[in-house]
């Protein structure tokens, strides 16, 4: 037997949050993408952590950008939130 279509999409509630998620999730990475430019987890060279720093400083840069959208960002994800509403219209 085969399922109707309309089963097998997800319910609008749940797809909403979805889109909110990943509004959320790109405005971090935007942030996070920001925050390396600004210098943020560099070095400072008189004062190195050595090689694990580097290598995990990355980590702490994406939960501090995590922590930001938590915080209510930029409002960056809200304008994609919109826009990606506007799309499954």
């Amino acid at each position: 037997m085969v399922e109707p279509i309309l089963h097998s999409l997800p319910r609008i509630p749940q797809r909403q949050e979805k889109l909110w998620q990943v509004a959320q999730e790109l405005e971090a990475v935007f942030l996070t993408e920001m925050l390396k430019s600004a210098g943020l987890g560099e070095t400072p060279e008189g004062f190195g952590g050595g090689p694990g720093e580097d290598q995990f400083s990355s980590f702490l840069i994406r939960e501090q950008a995590g922590a930001m959208v938590e915080a209510g960002g930029l409002g960056l994800a809200e304008q994609l939130y919109q826009s990606l509403l506007e799309r499954e219209k």
